[in-house]
């Protein structure tokens, strides 16, 4: 039992580690170090206990890290601005990439927006989102094909 102190003090400072710096590694390895030390109390056998701390530790990390980070990680903000692209928008502010000005209304909610051919686009026309960089849409005018054919 004399491992046991070694691998509980192990479990403590990567706890502590985890605690302090949340980047969702060292818990992995505290896991391990749990296994390790559960072990030690039943068999003080080290070269058994640091095989398994290595190996849940691994098993940990590679396996469950993605799914806890995918679904767990506060700092990750979830946007759905692709849906946008391809879509219709109307220009509330006339676009003028040379000003740097210019604004689109999509969906309900205002964008900064700029031409992708870099020419001016006056406010009151339709726009389609072909790109978005960073906060604002890159636009192309949409094409009117609603042609009059007079008889003649």
């Amino acid at each position: 039992m004399s491992n046991s102190i070694y691998w509980l003090i192990i479990l403590a400072v990567l706890i502590a580690i985890e605690f302090f710096t949340l980047g969702l590694t060292t818990i992995w390895f505290a896991g391990g170090a749990l296994v390790a030390f559960i072990v030690s109390l039943f068999m003080d056998i080290l070269f058994l206990e640091i095989v398994l701390f290595i190996a849940v530790s691994l098993a940990l990390l590679f396996f469950t890290r993605p799914i806890v980070i995918k679904y767990f990680n506060p700092k990750r903000v979830r946007t759905n601005y692709e849906r946008i692209i391809g879509k219709e928008a109307l220009v509330t502010l006339k676009i003028d990439n040379i000003n740097a000005a210019g604004e689109v209304i999509v969906e309900g909610q205002y964008w900064s927006a700029r031409s992708v051919e870099g020419n001016i686009i006056e406010e009151g026309s339709r726009v389609v989102v072909e790109e978005v960089q960073g906060v604002k849409l890159m636009v192309r005018p949409v094409l009117n094909l609603n042609i009059n054919k007079e008889e003649k």
